[in-house]
C-alpha cells in the first residue's frame, strides 16, 4: 500500500471516506444474508420474539431438520435445477446463435433486426396475452412450458452481440482462409474467444432462472412441478392458515419465520458455489464490448 504521506490532506480525507463508504455498502450488502442465516439457527420464540439481530438466539439446527425431512422441499429442489440447467442451456442455444447473426455486418436488414431486438426490451404485451399464448400453445402446467418460454432475453442477445462485434476481423478472416463456413467461424472462433462474455450471460440466466417464481405460480398448477421459490411462499403463506400446523408450532423449536429463513438458505447454497467458478469471467464480460479493434 502506498504511503499515505505522499498525498495531500485533501486525498487523504478523500481516501479515507471512500473506505467509510465501501464499508458501510458492505455491511448493508451483507448483513441481510448473515440476519437470513442466524434467523433460520435460533428457536421459534426468539424468531417470534423479534430478538435475533446478529447472531443465532438460542442455537438450534431444527429449523433445518424439519426443512429437510418434507419430501416436497427435495421435489421443489430437484424441479428448480431441471428448469436451472435445462432454461440456460435452452436460452444459450438461442442467444449465441442470435448474437452472432445481429453482429454480422453482411445480415440483410441488420439495423431493423437489432431494432426489434431492443424492441422487446422496453415494449411487450402484457402478462395475460402472454398467458393465453402459452395456453393456446398447450404450455401450460409442463416443464417445458417454463424452460421454452423464458429462454429469449434481448438485453442477454445484444450484449453477446456487443461482444461478437469487439473481436478482431483478422481471427476471422483467418479461418475464411481455411474454408471455414459461419457455423465453423462461430462455433470454432468466435465462442471459444467469448467465454468471458456467455459465461456472463450464462450466469444471468442462471440467477434468473434460479429466483424464478411468478410465472411458475401462475403458470404451473401441479405441486409435483413448482419450483423452490414456490415452495417457500407457500410454506410462507399457506402453511400460516393451518390450523394444525400453528398449534404444533406451540411447542416445537422452530416456527415458520425460522423454517422459511431455512428455506431462503438452502435456496441460496447453489448460487454461492457456483459464482466463484464464474467470476473470473464475469470480472472479464461486464466489460462486453468497451474495446473496439
Amino acid at each position: 500500500m502506498a504511503n499515505m504521506n505522499l498525498y495531500s490532506r485533501g486525498d487523504r480525507l478523500f481516501v479515507l471516506l471512500n473506505v467509510v463508504l465501501i464499508g458501510v455498502f458492505a455491511l448493508s450488502t451483507l448483513y441481510p444474508f448473515i440476519y437470513i442465516a442466524s434467523l433460520s439457527m435460533s428457536t421459534g420464540f426468539e424468531a417470534r420474539a423479534g430478538n435475533v439481530v446478529l447472531g443465532p438466539v438460542g442455537f438450534t439446527l431444527e429449523a433445518y431438520k424439519q426443512v429437510l425431512s418434507e419430501p416436497m422441499f427435495w421435489t421443489s429442489y430437484k424441479n428448480t435445477f431441471i428448469y436451472t440447467i435445462g432454461g440456460t442451456l435452452m436460452s444459450l442455444a438461442f442467444i449465441i446463435p442470435g448474437a452472432y447473426a445481429l453482429s454480422r455486418p453482411q445480415l440483410w436488414g441488420r439495423r431493423f433486426w437489432n431494432l426489434m431486438v431492443a424492441f422487446t426490451m422496453w415494449f411487450h404485451a402484457g402478462m395475460i396475452p402472454f398467458f393465453l399464448n402459452m395456453r393456446d400453445l398447450g404450455l401450460l402446467d409442463s416443464y417445458f412450458g417454463i424452460i421454452i418460454g423464458f429462454a429469449v432475453n434481448g438485453f442477454n442477445i445484444i450484449l453477446l452481440r456487443n461482444f461478437f462485434e469487439s473481436i478482431p476481423k483478422s481471427f476471422e478472416e483467418a479461418a475464411r482462409m481455411d474454408g471455414a463456413n459461419e457455423f465453423q467461424v462461430l462455433w470454432k472462433v468466435f465462442v471459444p474467444l467469448s467465454k468471458p462474455a456467455i459465461a456472463t450471460v450464462a450466469l444471468f440466466c442462471v440467477v434468473s432462472r434460479w429466483n424464478g417464481f411468478f410465472w411458475a405460480m401462475v403458470l404451473l398448477q401441479d405441486d409435483s412441478k413448482i419450483p423452490l421459490q414456490v415452495y417457500l411462499r407457500h410454506v410462507i403463506v399457506d402453511l400460516q392458515d393451518d390450523e394444525s400446523f400453528a398449534n404444533s408450532l406451540l411447542t416445537a423449536p422452530y416456527s415458520v419465520e425460522t423454517i422459511s429463513a431455512a428455506i431462503i438458505v438452502c435456496s441460496i447454497i447453489p448460487i454461492l458455489l457456483i459464482y466463484p467458478f464464474l467470476q473470473k469471467y464475469f470480472s472479464k464480460g461486464i466489460l462486453l464490448g468497451g474495446v473496439k479493434e
